[in-house]
């Protein structure tokens, strides 16, 4: 297993620890990170342009689809969207959108057919999951929902989803409702550092200062394991023993309230 930095393996404290004053970029999840129950709240909305205003450029970074993405990257208030857990980014900028894909189409088109036929398998094996809603917009992963709109199922069915992706040689991770599976290594934080190169000029393990991430999740352990800046809302208790990579500082409450904190602290200059 990859040598974890000092911060990643510290204990996880309070967002009144925090003293850094030279953020300038944040990456940050999406699902029970800026929402609470599903939504996203006038609060949280309101931190993302509060941010955007005091100059720190947001840039969600999500397993949800390419549907939402092209939607997120248009209207929000952010700098650009990683989606389908680092599948690609998507950029509005001057009056275009960029899109990036970590494969080419060919290759996307092959995955599709691989996973879906997968997808119909662990959906007979394990009872009571189902297709996430938002399949339908997805380019290059499956999601299996283990809680978004089906009764939660136990963490043992939920593992067992993984280990089925597994064995037939996807990668999967697991978020707060959803199983996510794809062929191929990257991750969330390897098209950060793409999008960091390509589109704000920056490397990423040269510039950590400037940057932040925030989750609150297992799927986000390669972000709190890299980012000296990481933060997580007071969800990711839920999932601490399941952490090996855990966020160095946590917002006291969930969800987007907890957004709103971290917002707060990042802009305490």
């Amino acid at each position: 297993m990859e040598a974890k930095s000092v911060h990643a393996l510290a204990k996880m404290q309070s967002l009144s620890n925090f003293a850094n004053t030279e953020v300038q970029y944040l990456f940050t999840d999406i699902d029970d990170t800026l929402t609470d129950q599903g939504q996203l709240h006038a609060d949280a909305y309101q931190a993302l342009w509060t941010l955007q205003d005091l100059g720190v450029t947001v840039v969600p970074v999500t397993g949800r689809p390419a549907g939402w993405c092209e939607m997120i990257a248009r209207l929000w208030p952010v700098g650009g969207v990683v989606g389908e857990n680092g599948a690609f980014y998507f950029r509005y900028h001057n009056k275009k959108m960029l899109r990036h894909f970590v494969v080419d189409e060919v290759i996307r088109l092959q995955n599709r057919v691989r996973l879906d036929k997968l997808a119909i398998e662990i959906l007979q094996k394990v009872k009571g999951s189902a297709l996430a809603s938002d399949q339908f917009s997805r380019l290059m992963d499956v999601a299996i929902d283990f809680c978004e709109d089906v009764p939660a199922l136990p963490q043992s069915e939920v593992q067992r989803i993984v280990s089925l992706f597994e064995e037939a040689g996807a990668t999967a991770k697991i978020s707060s409702i959803h199983v996510n599976a794809w062929f191929g290594s990257y991750d969330k934080l390897s098209m950060c550092k793409i999008f960091a190169r390509e589109e704000l000029g920056l490397d990423l393990e040269r510039t950590q200062k400037k940057f932040a991430f925030s989750g609150d999740s297992p799927n986000d352990e390669p972000m709190f394991s890299f980012f000296e800046n990481s933060f997580a809302v007071a969800n990711i208790k839920n999932f601490e023993s399941q952490l090996n990579s855990k966020p160095s500082f946590v917002a006291s409450l969930e969800g987007g309230q907890g957004f709103v904190e971290i917002a707060k602290a990042i802009l305490k200059k």
